[in-house]
């Protein structure tokens, strides 16, 4: 897939795991029209990388994502309506494409989180924050709503707390985010990346493809009726016995030996 030499506003790194970190700190890493450009080009290219089995999303500096560029703003605020349809849903198109990613993603967040920025983080499947984080949904605070990023928002805290938040517009600490359900763990921010690196390496013991599996049998239960559903699981776990994956891990288990993938093999 494309490094960070094909971007100007984000940098890509690693292989396995590759990091994509907004990248401009000087104004806190928010989204203008080419940003979310390069993020969807970004994601699209991951989701088709074999050998990717993690993605984590981080910003440069201080912050994580500011929200919208205020510059940004002003000038769509000027555009007819048609254009400012069309604005939207090109955000939608680069949240679209991080929510059909196969693999985990993680928002490591940083720093501050407002706006699209926390949206962001909702839409990523695994959420770990500084403890100097703070998230905000403000967009009330300017006559504006959380459109496009509220799926993902509502889906990750639920209908009432996504009421309170986006209503309210208060600016919450990282505990209370994660009492909230916005973040899954808080860590000192010394310590951020040590946290961030153990949830990698527990992801990675599992076998890349029953990774894949696993979270399209988590996120394929709500697209189906429960007979449905039964009859998915039943073909996914017989699918899954039978591949080389699934023998090669059953078999390390009863051989108390490690499996090809923890060893860097191709399975």
């Amino acid at each position: 897939m494309s490094r960070e030499s094909d971007y100007e506003n984000i940098l890509i790194e690693g292989e396995e795991v590759v990091t994509v970190t907004l990248n401009r700190p000087d104004i806190h890493n928010p989204f203008d029209d080419e940003t979310i450009l390069e993020l969807t080009d970004c994601f699209l290219k991951i989701n088709k990388g074999d050998s990717i089995r993690l993605v984590i999303i981080t910003g440069a500096g201080s912050s994580f994502c500011a929200g919208a560029d205020l510059n940004w703003m002003k000038k769509m605020a000027d555009y007819p309506k048609e254009d400012n349809i069309a604005d939207a849903g090109r955000l939608s198109d680069m949240l679209a494409a991080l929510d059909d990613i196969a693999i985990p993603t993680i928002a490591k967040v940083n720093g501050s989180a407002f706006g699209g920025g926390a949206g962001l983080v909702c839409a990523c499947d695994f959420a770990i924050a500084s403890d100097n984080a703070r998230f905000a949904f403000s967009e009330v605070k300017l006559g504006l709503l959380p459109g496009v990023v509220s799926p993902y928002v509502i889906e990750r805290i639920g209908v009432k707390r996504a009421v309170q938040l986006f209503t309210s517009g208060e600016r919450i600490s990282a505990e209370k985010a994660q009492e909230m359900g916005i973040v899954d763990r808080v860590a000192p921010d010394e310590k951020l990346d040590d946290e961030v690196e153990e949830l990698v390496n527990l992801i990675l013991t599992g076998g890349p493809r029953a990774v894949k599996e696993c979270k399209k049998l988590a996120r394929t239960y709500a697209l189906m009726d429960r007979d449905s559903f039964r009859r998915y699981c039943i073909e996914a776990i017989a699918d899954a016995r039978a591949s080389n994956e699934g023998k090669e891990g059953v078999g390390a288990f009863l051989e108390k030996r490690t499996p090809a993938w923890r060893r860097g093999d191709e399975d």
